[in-house]
């Protein structure tokens, strides 16, 4: 009878035992974000309308219609007096940056950021396991990661990853990499530092497509310092809850639109296509398709359902082909904020119009846009940053994070508020207080202005003669 019962107690308590062990395991694979660091650059950085229109006045192959262009693309940006460029822009170099020109630009951000980070959080380097670097438009020798493990002394045995050329799109592929990482080592520290290089890729020739970016593209970085330890639970910030990457490659055509490359007289810049807006829908929609069912409740997911068979029932039955209004899932059922990537006002426009967002929604990306302009992979934190100084996340909430990127590419991910937050100040700390301001009109259009009244361009001069 002894034997038997031992037998009972054995299959009725080892799959429970081995129930528990699987959820624990679990726990130690989950991924948290500590802090992170925005960089603000020095004010004599600041890319303000006469730096502005130095620089433009500097780029001899401009003519008055390419600065037409420029004055349209400038004044609807979304882009205020605040952002910052490249060092070499306002020393007259851009058209002949050097090697040491794009290392001064990255380490100044990393022994700015980084430092802060790792001071503030009580972490010694030599606890960093991961480190996860991307850059997208520079490569050095030795790598920018193996300059932050000579500065920091981090490690022999950290685990580095050095991305290049993911664009846009490239913070949340690095999350996506330290989140898969933490589900082999327990109790680990992870670093990912996202930025730019603008230095050796500001364009100064006059394909309309290529000097774009010039207009929208800004000095920035982050350092963000993550880990798996179930005993820094209560320290974090942030937790993941999920991710999901799509890439549209195999299409020529999101393949093409944003691409490197060289104009017809073989100066380099990076090419925005006309096919862009439509190219980042398609990825939007395949994205948000994939992650939908991962963050909504059931309710919005069954309601969205029956919507769309009723819709598509009607259009079927009707006599004279009208269709009903296309439904829309309301995301909100599932998310409290949205941290857009700050593309361009067009691109935070149009996802606020897809999900049926609101002026308070899109808020955090337009000031973002307006302050610091469009500074790529690392965007996205400094529209959390805006979140934060707001005090908007509260414990609880949750926040959709999403970027696009060259590939075609677009990345979302899901994070869930450990703890309220807002009391330490951020990169936003200084000029919190003056945002939103009545107006996001920047001054180009009052400085320059004038150039619409100009018809010749064979007799055009710029600056006009008095």
């Amino acid at each position: 009878m002894d034997a038997l019962m031992l037998v009972y107690a054995f299959l009725i308590f080892y799959p429970l035992f081995m129930l528990w062990r699987r959820i624990d395991r679990k726990k130690d694979r989950e991924c948290y974000i500590l802090d992170y660091e925005c960089h603000k650059p020095a004010d004599d950085r600041k890319l303000d309308t006469q730096s502005s229109g130095q620089v433009i006045l500097r780029n001899k192959n401009l003519g008055l219609n390419e600065y037409k262009f420029l004055l349209r693309a400038i004044v609807s940006s979304g882009i205020g007096e605040q952002t910052y460029g490249p060092r070499i822009i306002f020393a007259g170099q851009e058209e002949n940056p050097t090697l040491q020109d794009s290392i001064t630009e990255m380490e100044e951000f990393f022994h700015d950021s980084i430092g802060k980070l790792l001071a503030r959080s009580g972490i010694a380097p030599k606890e960093i396991d991961v480190l996860v670097v991307n850059v997208s438009m520079q490569s050095l020798v030795p790598s920018l990661p193996a300059r932050i493990i000579n500065h920091y002394k981090l490690r022999e045995d950290v685990k580095v990853y050095n991305l290049t050329g993911m664009g846009c799109s490239a913070s949340l592929i690095s999350v996506n990499i330290v989140q898969n990482i933490f589900k082999i080592y327990k109790n680990a520290y992870a670093l990912v530092v996202t930025s730019e290089s603008l230095s050796p890729n500001w364009y100064s020739g006059s394909d309309r497509s290529m000097i774009l970016a010039n207009c929208l593209f800004r000095s920035g970085g982050c350092a963000v310092l993550l880990t798996n330890k179930r005993a820094l639970k209560h320290r974090a910030m942030l937790k993941l809850k999920c991710l999901v990457r799509t890439h549209h490659g195999a299409s020529d055509e999101s393949y093409d639109c944003c691409v490197q490359r060289e104009d017809d007289q073989g100066r380099s810049g990076f090419h925005l296509g006309k096919s862009l807006p439509k190219v980042a829908t398609r990825a939007l929609v395949d994205n948000l398709r994939e992650i939908a069912p991962k963050i909504l409740p059931v309710r919005e997911l069954l309601r969205f359902m029956v919507v769309s068979f009723i819709r598509k029932y009607w259009s079927h039955g009707s006599e004279k082909g009208g269709t009903s209004p296309k439904p829309v899932i309301n995301f909100k059922t599932g998310v409290d904020h949205f941290c857009i990537h700050t593309g361009g006002k067009a691109v935070i426009d149009g996802i606020g119009v897809s999900l049926d967002l609101t002026k308070y929604d899109l808020e955090p990306a337009r000031m973002t846009l307006h302050r610091f302009g469009n500074t790529s992979a690392c965007s996205l934190w400094y529209v959390l940053g805006y979140m934060e100084a707001k005090r908007r996340l509260k414990r609880g909430d949750r926040v959709l994070m999403m970027s696009f990127g060259a590939g075609f590419k677009c990345n979302s991910c899901l994070w869930e508020v450990i703890r309220d937050l807002g009391d330490a100040g951020n990169v936003w700390a200084d000029c919190i207080d003056s945002y939103p301001p009545n107006s996001l009109a920047n001054p180009f259009m009052v400085k320059f202005g004038w150039i619409n009244n100009e018809l010749d361009p064979s007799t055009f001069v710029f600056p006009p003669t008095s």
